[in-house]
């Protein structure tokens, strides 16, 4: 893929890169060394007086990743040339780590790219946990990373969680901190970070219910631990549920947590058009 501007004024080329093609600095300095930004064709740096009417263009080659593609089910929500929405299913890790290099779902979105002919990276712009489960998007080039990763993202998830919270609709401002190591757990903790989540019911059942989840800042597990700390764990969580949670997912047949990124809605870097995508699950 390759970026293209035919320039309407005069100047250097590093103001049209940052301005016009909108590119972050880092990106602009690693192409710079690998003679990637061109004027006419022509290789030049940064520093290069360009004319109206001149065409730049800039090559998004992407480096090899260090795991091997795999084909797997893709349930894909959005795509075009820049960016991938999709629907990951629980029980599926995001990234390949030093002691898992294959079943995660780069390795499937990177067989996919490869079926289709897409020189394409992966670049995620969400992150879920392991047996969370919906919307995972992700750039196909860096530059398209920077871009969005700059830009507000509008996240809600839905969760059926045990009991009911105390109110139809509130907040739940708790801070949260890291249990001591070598735990990856966390706990609400007067000394915490500042944490704030924003929830509605949605129903009601028998022993629990589906609530929506918002969550105005971004601390790990922050849904889960807001969730259990109010006495509601979300039905399915074995680090943050109780016993008698446990029990009524077992009777209900939930084997991990019911925790769903739901919606997704942002203005695309390119387009500018505002998008807004719904995950299938839940």
């Amino acid at each position: 893929m390759q970026l293209q501007h035919i320039a309407t004024r005069a100047g250097r080329l590093s103001s049209f890169l940052r301005e016009e093609m909108e590119m972050s600095a880092g990106l602009m300095n690693r192409l710079k060394w690998q003679e990637k930004l061109f004027v006419n064709g022509v290789p030049r740096h940064t520093d290069y007086a360009v004319a109206p009417g001149d065409v730049i263009t800039v090559p998004l080659d992407e480096p090899e990743p260090e795991y091997p593609p795999e084909e797997g089910p893709l349930e894909i929500l959005y795509e075009d040339d820049h960016i991938l929405a999709v629907d990951k299913p629980a029980g599926m890790l995001i990234h390949p780590s030093r002691s898992r290099l294959t079943g995660t779902l780069a390795n499937i979105v990177l067989g996919y790219y490869q079926k289709t002919g897409q020189a394409s990276a992966f670049h995620p712009l969400t992150r879920l946990d392991r047996d969370t489960f919906g919307i995972v998007l992700l750039a196909k080039n860096s530059h398209i990373h920077a871009l969005i990763s700059a830009a507000p993202l509008e996240k809600t998830y839905e969760a059926l969680v045990y009991g009911c919270l105390p109110r139809q609709e509130g907040q739940i401002d708790a801070p949260i901190a890291r249990l001591p190591l070598p735990s990856l757990l966390r706990r609400v903790d007067p000394q915490g970070k500042p944490c704030l989540t924003e929830y509605r019911v949605m129903e009601t059942y028998d022993g629990y219910s589906r609530v929506s989840l918002t969550p105005v800042t971004g601390r790990t597990h922050q849904l889960r631990v807001h969730c259990a700390h109010l006495g509601c764990p979300i039905l399915g969580d074995p680090q943050y549920g109780t016993e008698e949670s446990q029990a009524l997912s077992a009777a209900l047949g939930y084997t991990y947590q019911q925790l769903c990124a739901k919606t997704l809605a942002f203005s695309h870097p390119m387009t500018k058009e505002f998008l807004f995508l719904k995950s299938k699950c839940l």
